[in-house]
């Protein structure tokens, strides 16, 4: 091969990936340039919320067969149950947002509700406590991942006017988890036994608790207080001032590293409990663990940024971003009306996943391989206050 003509096909090579730039930068201004308001991003919103009835709402069986088997039964029941709340939480926001679209997010969170009491469903936590999370609900076992989605779902699906057909269960799911937080001498439940516990996976519960106080005269109302106080007492990093992420029930003085995810994840439920408490611990997730180049994202770790990496909670981790602290930081940014970040979150999004539509149905091509992902977007991007 001559010279000139590897000079040639260098630059052919150059100039096809130019054009591939290129062209990925117009996808993106193309996919977001409507991005900035809810009238405008209400073909968007509505053509994901299509996409996901029709991956999401299906056989409990079909459902988990969509998770990634490689991350084993435990965890695709986990994605499973938070493919329901997360898209459960979404339709409830999008009633909300259009309210000619409340009748429908009513018959669907209905459906999803469904699929969550399921045994299918309710297996994965099942086999880790040795017994059915809902067969049991006077005793003291804490299966409280599980019971406060259901809670949290069934609260959703009141507020936006279902109807009460589950007020017995929502009355005994609070009322256990309830008891059950009150009985631990920290406040917290651990989601498996002999774990720590995962703090968003408690707030859970303290989300469904806070809206069936809304819904029931303020029952519970002082067990949210408590259990705030005691966090910020106790279980504060003392570098970020940011809620701690675990908490070990055999050693619960130790103070454990924070994560982007996990604090991504708990300013989000925050927003739904305590506006101010999580208007602070977003100011300070985005003063440590916000990054803006090359692209815009949650670092997973305040102090050290891996360029590739892959944690089960935090997923692949890029440029030493979190794919899922990130995209649960959208919901902070749409609460607050943060509309820079959350423009430029949205621009992260479409560049790591590429929108596709077919017909009236739209979703990131990643869904294909995690469709929780899509529906914690959508849960998100429409979370705005009881009163937008």
């Amino acid at each position: 091969m001559t010279r000139k003509s590897s000079i040639r096909r260098l630059l052919i090579v150059a100039a096809a990936i130019l054009l591939l730039l290129g062209a990925k930068v117009l996808w993106i201004h193309l996919a977001t340039r409507h991005h900035g308001s809810f009238s405008a991003e209400k073909q968007e919103i509505l053509s994901r919320r299509d996409y996901l009835a029709d991956r999401i709402v299906t056989t409990p069986s079909e459902l988990l067969a969509r998770m990634p088997r490689s991350i084993g039964p435990q965890f695709q029941g986990e994605w499973a149950l938070y493919s329901c709340s997360m898209y459960a939480a979404a339709l409830v926001n999008i009633a909300r947002l259009y309210p000619e679209m409340r009748e429908a997010s009513v018959e669907r969170v209905n459906q999803l509700i469904q699929i969550v009491l399921s045994l299918e469903l309710r297996r994965y936590d099942a086999v880790r406590w040795g017994e059915d999370p809902l067969e049991d609900l006077p005793g003291d076992v804490s299966h409280i991942s599980y019971l406060s989605h259901l809670a949290w779902m069934i609260g959703g699906y009141r507020k936006i006017g279902g109807g009460p057909q589950y007020d017995d269960l929502y009355d005994e799911l609070c009322e256990a988890m309830n008891r059950r937080i009150l009985q631990s001498p920290i406040l917290n439940l651990p989601t498996y036994p002999d774990e720590a516990v995962y703090v968003p996976d408690m707030l859970v519960a303290i989300v469904a608790l806070a809206e069936y106080a809304r819904q029931h005269k303020g029952l519970y109302a002082l067990t949210i207080e408590k259990w705030k106080r005691l966090m910020l007492d106790r279980y504060v990093d003392p570098t970020t001032g940011l809620i701690q992420s675990f908490i070990w029930p055999e050693k619960p003085d130790v103070s454990l590293p924070v994560k982007g995810s996990y604090s991504a994840l708990n300013c989000y439920y925050l927003t739904l409990i305590d506006p101010d408490l999580a208007s602070d611990q977003y100011g300070r997730l985005k003063r440590y663990f916000l990054k803006e180049r090359p692209i815009t994202g949650i670092k997973e770790y305040a102090d050290w940024s891996p360029f590739l990496a892959f944690e089960i909670d935090a997923g692949l981790i890029v440029c030493g971003l979190s794919p899922t602290g990130t995209a649960f930081a959208t919901g902070s940014a749409t609460f607050f009306q943060d509309t820079t970040l959350r423009h430029a979150i949205l621009k992260t999004a479409e560049q790591a996943g590429t929108t596709v539509s077919f017909g009236h149905k739209t979703h990131y091509t990643l869904a294909d391989f995690a469709l929780v992902g899509e529906a914690i977007m959508l849960a998100m991007r429409t979370n705005v206050p009881d009163n937008p």
